[in-house]
């Protein structure tokens, strides 16, 4: 539909409660939102001359027709529309996608082991815990249990290294000194294996276990024993306190949300309290929008559609539109009582004021790099001659390694890179070594991608960048020439003979970029990262590609073997270290083959 029918369509919906449901060219759902008036809210996308954020324009413009149902109230349509949003999970809709990954908490190996909070987990013989959601909270968890017992957090290797002095920390009781030999390997363990303890198990756990060790250690005479028992207690009574935020409430569970804006985005801040302790935070940014009250109104809503667990209580900076039926919506999700507010005065409002100041922190944060992007984008955009600043860019490259060649794509959001879009291919049709005609596949199987809508390239670039010059620019210009990539401003990178970016090659012929220094900057950047990525792929599969060979030689091992032991071991070392009954409970492996392999590796 046109966008002159598509309003004439909005302005026939009757002045009563409903969600509508945005569609694009596919039919696939991209937007889902309620409204007490569905006539006035619908229209109002639809309106000729209509002043909507850069979100709400480009949803606007992907949207080919539009559903709505009816409802009796306005909580019904707050209920259908976190229900539609949970199933369809629509591409415009604020959704709170945890991009954070997991963490862990990890106690190293030997005598002297440390504790750390880690965002990955490695085979290096330490002990792992997790994983958590929260890297916050880990991170909270082991400063608190380090503090606490009063573990050294520095890299020194106790085992190799003795200092003469201890350091500043053990001067001011936080450290034990084993670098100074004041404390026994067994006494150092003991503290270790009481902090994963009150990790594992709570503080409550913790202190019943050191308050029994320290009785008995006094009842042998160990008074120094037990004087270290009773100085813990006391450090974990004194961190708790410190962490008691809402006073006198210690059974409280709350949310805490604020926001904070500027002209290009959103920052949603959440404070999570449990028995009365900030035990995590989570922030969100909204981009392409400064309206933070329709962004508060959107992100408190849906947060909990997440699987976030729902409090007792939640504050909130300003009331919600829907706040009455968010709050019924909640109670029933919760089967318990849930109260929303907006605290004016007092202890709740300071917290509240605390939540904002870390809105408005990493808002300042972000705007000093966005705005560093923007500028050296709007600069690039003004030297292209482009009218529109280049929001998506996606750059290609070739890699070769014999016969064989691989393409990579890198896409930039507003001068970041947005590694989950990144994309690989492997060249099917060209024979030999030929980057242009590589290139050209690449391109070619990426608009029959979008054209076909599929998943990860659903998305059209502001901006496309090559690793090619002017002669194969031309070529490929021409070769796209009628595809819905064709209005897509598509220009070649060069380099220098220190592998530098030199210049961007257009139709016309080189435009220079080292005289300006930020777009130098970001485009250096933009090759040297889609150049990483691609031959980054290319060596992996010739590795891949090696490992098996080498397997090949093997009696009794085809290329299917091969493939299944890789899987299964992971490395070919670890295949090499093997026994023969390890090697034949391998998936597809006989005795016969595994002492075939076992043979190969040990003969």
């Amino acid at each position: 539909m046109t966008l002159k029918e598509l309003q004439k369509k909005a302005l026939s919906l009757p002045l009563l409660p409903g969600i509508y449901i945005m569609k694009d060219r596919r039919g696939e759902v991209i937007y889902v939102g309620k409204a007490k008036k569905l006539k006035n809210r619908v229209s109002s996308y639809f309106r000729p001359g209509a002043s909507h954020t850069p979100k709400v324009e480009k949803m606007v413009s992907n949207v080919q027709d539009f559903d709505v149902i009816v409802v009796d109230s306005e909580f019904e349509a707050l209920t259908l529309e976190c229900s539609m949003i949970k199933q369809h999970r629509p591409k415009y809709n604020i959704m709170m996608r945890d991009d954070k990954g997991f963490s862990y908490i990890r106690v190293s190996d030997g005598t002297w082991p440390k504790i750390t909070a880690e965002l990955q987990k490695h085979d290096d013989g330490a002990s792992y815990y997790g994983p958590y959601i929260s890297s916050f909270a880990v991170k909270r968890m082991t400063d608190t249990v380090n503090e606490a017992f009063r573990l050294p957090t520095c890299s020194a290797d106790f085992e190799r290294n003795r200092r003469s002095r201890p350091c500043l920390n053990a001067h001011i009781g936080r450290c034990c000194a084993p670098c100074v030999g004041r404390i026994s390997a067994e006494a150092y363990r003991e503290l270790v294996d009481s902090a994963v303890t009150m990790l594992l198990k709570g503080s409550g756990e913790i202190l019943k276990i050191l308050d029994e060790r320290m009785k008995q250690a006094s009842e042998d005479l160990e008074f120094e024993r037990a004087a270290r028992y009773r100085d813990s207690m006391i450090s974990i009574r004194k961190l708790e306190e410190g962490q008691k935020v809402v006073k006198n409430e210690s059974d409280r569970d709350m949310d805490v949300f604020a926001f904070a804006a500027n002209e290009r985005m959103v920052c949603a801040d959440v404070l999570k309290f449990r028995d009365g302790i900030l035990v995590d935070k989570d922030e969100t940014l909204i981009y392409d929008t400064s309206d933070i009250d329709e962004a508060r109104e959107e992100f408190v809503t849906h947060y909990y559609l997440t699987g976030n667990e729902i409090p007792r209580e939640i504050l909130c900076d300003s009331p919600l539109e829907y706040q009455e039926q968010l709050r019924m919506w909640l109670a029933e999700h919760r089967s318990g009582a849930c109260s929303i507010s907006v605290p004016s005065r007092g202890e709740r409002r300071a917290i509240v004021d605390m939540a904002y100041s870390n809105a408005a922190d990493r808002i300042k944060r972000e705007s000093g790099r966005k705005t560093k992007n923007e500028a050296a984008l709007g600069e690039l955009a003004n030297m292209l001659g482009m009218h529109d600043f280049p929001t998506r860019v996606e750059l290609y490259d070739i890699s070769n390694y014999g016969e064989e060649a691989v393409g990579g794509m890198a896409v930039f959001i507003n001068g970041e890179p947005r590694k989950s879009e990144y994309r690989r291919f492997r060249i099917k049709t060209v024979e030999g070594i030929d980057d242009y005609a590589s290139m050209t596949e690449v391109l070619t199987r990426r608009i029959a991608r979008f054209d076909e809508g599929s998943k990860g390239f659903s998305e059209k670039p502001d901006l496309i960048l090559l690793d090619v010059g002017k002669g194969h620019l031309d070529t490929l210009t021409e070769a796209l020439t009628g595809s819905s990539f064709s209005g897509v401003p598509m220009f070649g990178l060069v380099k220098d003979s220190k592998h530098r970016t030199r210049a961007i090659v257009s139709a016309e012929g080189e435009i220079a970029v080292s005289m300006h220094k930020s777009v130098f900057s970001l485009i250096s950047k933009m090759q040297d990262e889609v150049h990483r990525y691609t031959i980054g792929y290319e060596r992996k599969s010739h590795s891949s590609r090696a490992l098996r060979s080498s397997l090949l030689d093997i009696d009794g091992i085809g290329e299917t073997r091969a493939k299944a032991l890789l899987k299964h071991f992971k490395t070919i070392s670890a295949v090499s270290r093997a026994s023969e009954e390890e090697l034949a409970a391998a998936p597809g492996m006989t005795k016969k083959a595994a002492a075939s392999v076992w043979s190969h590796f040990h003969t």
